[in-house]
């Protein structure tokens, strides 16, 4: 499988199309609606809960956009679904009421967020809502299992890593030293066989997302750009950008 034009046509909205001064806050509805309004593909992130649903939102706690304190994986679904939320009057959604929104008018760039666990319940949620939708979707992480298991999980569907030049202990904590050796230059690509790459722009050009482009064929995506000199840098290096802070020009 060779990854699809549709991914890399049209700019990809990071966490939506979002503006947190007029209310619409990142992975929420009025961020995808606004997302699909413009045309632009949605990059969203999903969080495994206590009773192993999907959720759209970014941040491993409540508290930077949220009332209330705590991990989403020791709440449920529906605990979750009862916050507030500091800027709108919204909700957070589950990965099935996006693809319900968005019902395949734009592509989803689905990040499956990690604790470097092992555990693949995420994954597999996430195969079970995309196995009834028909819409242009992918998934992707940082952690490579967590890629394995889109591999595994999701065969049909095209996968990717998202990368970056290195990882320290103090900004991957959950990961192992093993782990974050196996995630730098992208040496796990062999057996996760993704069919993109998402690469860190302020990070472009690099010798790995550049023999993944050139020579595997893997489109790269950039993230995430958000300065004319990173949108520059872009178009030199990418195929595309995951963008957030101003509107791309049509």
């Amino acid at each position: 499988m060779r990854a699809p034009p549709w991914l890399t046509a049209r700019p990809v909205a990071h966490r939506g199309l979002h503006d947190r001064a007029r209310g619409i806050v990142e992975n929420m509805p009025a961020a995808a609606s606004a997302a699909v309004a413009g045309n632009f593909a949605i990059e969203c992130d999903v969080q495994l809960t206590a009773d192993g649903e999907a959720m759209v939102h970014h941040d491993d706690e409540l508290g930077r956009l949220t009332d209330g304190s705590g991990r989403l994986r020791d709440k449920t679904a529906a605990e979750l679904k009862a916050v507030a939320f500091k800027d709108t009057p919204e909700r957070m959604m589950t990965l099935s009421d996006l693809c319900t929104l968005t019902a395949g008018r734009v592509p989803l760039v689905i990040e499956v967020k990690s604790h470097f666990d092992g555990d693949r319940r995420l994954v597999k949620r996430m195969a079970e809502v995309l196995a009834s939708y028909s819409g242009p979707a992918v998934g992707m992480s940082f952690d490579p299992d967590q890629v394995m298991a889109l591999r595994e999980l999701m065969p049909s569907r095209p996968r990717g890593i998202v990368a970056e030049r290195h990882y320290t202990e103090s900004d991957w904590p959950d990961a192992s030293p093993a782990q974050r050796r196996e995630m730098t230059h992208l040496r796990h690509a062999f057996h996760t066989e993704p069919h993109f790459v998402a690469y860190w722009v302020d990070e472009l050009p690099a010798a790995a997302p550049w023999i993944a482009r050139n020579v595997f064929g893997c489109p790269l995506l950039t993230w995430t750009v958000r300065t004319s000199e990173q949108r520059a840098r872009a178009a030199r290096h990418a195929d595309q950008m995951i963008f957030e802070g101003f509107v791309p020009e049509p």
